[in-house]
């Protein structure tokens, strides 16, 4: 019984680390395809969301809106 639980418990806690982005790879990105990034431009940083971090219009809207882009 507790080595049910303890498996439970490490496929739970695998599972929450599903983080993909290789530190710094965003930021590369941006720098790469953005002269003059400015991520409070609603324009600027849906499409840098789509392109570096492969998201989709509903996703990157609701980052930018929640970063702050207007």
């Amino acid at each position: 019984m507790r080595l049910l639980a303890v498996l439970v418990l490490a496929l739970m806690t695998a599972a929450c680390n599903q983080e993909q982005d290789i530190t710094g790879s965003t930021a590369s990105c941006l720098m790469r395809n953005y002269s003059s990034y400015n991520p409070r431009d609603m324009n600027q940083c849906v499409s840098a969301c789509k392109t570096c971090d492969h998201g989709n219009t509903v996703t990157c809207t609701t980052s930018c809106t929640l970063k702050g882009a207007h």
